[in-house]
């Protein structure tokens, strides 16, 4: 046995309390069996500050920790965490990031940013798994994890977080009861440090999140290593909808096998599609007919023939009016971008803008008065309003940014928003992006999550009927 934190523990360092806990952690290396036995107290990791005992190792480079973890005792607090951690430094605010299993089960990816900030999460869809991997590849941390008898593989959860060099990684348990030492056994602990450059060709994974509003914290429905995009929900909140490979699917919100929805002959989806106020309908940009020009088809919400909506191409929807009568997307005429409005059952469309330079991505506020919509006429892509009739035309937001695809809450209060770096052309797949909350009385900016993304994040309305979330799809690349 190995029992000092002057001298190192097994692969670590040392091993200390970090923040103000008020009962002393321990931990003992067992080098019979290779096994961790770590005990710890503390409030919580959360919030702006952490208390919790550390197992640690000075590191540097792109690095990743695997362990069997397991708790002993049946535990006094169903939150109680066991976890790999990555962290900047020892301090108790330091930014951080780690994979933390529950004492409930629930597992997730939690970060800290920078220090004193709060602490956000992604959780994980899976329960309880015996297994879990920390994995630090440029400037993303990555949660992989594996079920009892089962191989590894990502769970879907990223964070982008930006350590300077040197930082710290290894095994920490928080009791989450000031009053209480909680202890976790981490096992076939495995450290790979200096990960060398993947070999073979990388797959891109698409993680369907959902974000709670009220806390920012984020949610794993579905992970898959296929390109999906563009999530609506449905009008009872149950499920999501998505393209992938020119095809519609829906899935539980809660996660589960996605179902095709037959969209008859229009199986070259694109990822501008969405539900009509009541629910009853499917409205979909499909590029299978004339000479591959997107137009804009309707079909019933569970599936079936596809309705002919905009005679011309290409057409990509992007709102519906709140009362049902009017679709409103950008389209290509005459060799350039507007925005258009067309009665639901077809007929005449009406162009609202006629800049020379790119409008796109119209979505209707919940009252109907204003279409929303980003235009870069005045240089960078920007947020813009005007009335329903394509009148008094507003510049709602004038950052440094490039911002895309406006969406209002159901409240009508405020609008999400995709940001691209000012450097950045068009609204591309495969960028570091944000996911803003702009908060129309006061103008205040919030960011939601940043994330690796960009086409197919958040194209389409995306906050679900309550206004409580909203959904994306984040990417990475695994080799």
């Amino acid at each position: 046995m190995i029992h000092d934190n002057t001298t190192g523990i097994g692969i670590f360092d040392g091993h200390d309390d970090i923040g103000a806990v008020r009962h002393a952690g321990d931990a003992v290396y067992d080098d019979a069996v290779g096994a961790y036995t770590v005990s710890g107290s503390g409030v919580n990791m959360w919030f702006r500050e952490d208390e919790f005992h550390y197992v640690w190792k000075e590191v540097s480079g792109d690095v990743a920790l695997t362990a069997d973890i397991r708790f002993v005792g049946a535990g006094h607090d169903p939150h109680r965490k066991a976890c790999l951690v990555i962290r900047q430094r020892l301090d108790a605010d330091a930014a951080y990031a780690d994979a933390a299993l529950h004492g409930d089960g629930l597992t997730s990816l939690q970060f800290r940013t920078e220090a004193g900030a709060t602490t956000h999460e992604v959780q994980a869809n899976v329960s309880a798994p015996a297994r879990l991997r920390l994995e630090k590849r440029g400037k993303y941390v990555r949660l992989f994890l594996a079920l009892a008898g089962k191989e590894l593989h990502f769970s879907g959860a990223a964070a982008l977080l930006e350590l300077e060099t040197p930082f710290y990684i290894g095994l920490g348990v928080c009791s989450h009861d000031p009053d209480v030492v909680e202890t976790a056994v981490f096992s076939d602990v495995l450290l790979d440090t200096d990960l060398p450059e993947p070999t073979g060709t990388a797959v891109l994974y698409s993680t369907l999140e959902t974000q709670s509003i009220a806390s920012t914290d984020r949610r794993v429905c579905h992970v898959t290593p296929t390109h999906i995009e563009a999530p609506n929900w449905l009008h009872d909140g149950s499920a999501l909808l998505y393209n992938s490979g020119g095809r519609m699917y829906r899935i539980p919100v809660t996660g589960g096998t996605p179902e095709g929805i037959d969209t008859g002959f229009a199986i070259r989806c694109n990822n501008d599609h969405g539900v009509s106020p009541d629910g009853s309908l499917l409205v979909i940009s499909d590029q299978s007919q004339e000479q591959g020009q997107s137009l804009i088809y309707t079909l019933p919400i569970t599936g079936g023939a596809p309705k002919r909506i905009t005679a011309l191409g290409p057409s990509y929807w992007h709102g519906w009016s709140p009362d049902g009568e009017t679709l409103t997307y950008c389209a290509q005429r005459d060799g350039a971008y507007g925005i258009f409005t067309i009665p639901v059952d077809g007929g005449e469309e009406t162009r609202l803008t006629t800049a020379a330079h790119l409008d796109d991505g119209p979505e209707y506020s919940p009252d109907g008065v204003y279409i929303y919509f980003n235009s870069d006429r005045t240089g960078l892509m920007q947020i813009w309003r005007m009335r329903a009739d394509g009148s008094d035309l507003e510049q709602i937001t004038t950052d440094a940014y490039n911002n895309w695809f406006a969406h209002p809450s159901p409240d009508g209060k405020r609008i999400v928003i995709l940001t691209y770096e000012k450097e950045v052309d068009g609204h591309p797949p495969n960028k570091d992006v944000q996911l803003r909350l702009l908060t129309l009385e006061s103008g205040r900016s919030d960011i939601l999550a940043r994330l690796f993304g960009g086409q197919g994040t958040i194209n389409v309305p995306c906050w679900s009927p309550d206004g409580r979330q909203i959904a994306f799809v984040s990417y990475q690349f695994i080799a």
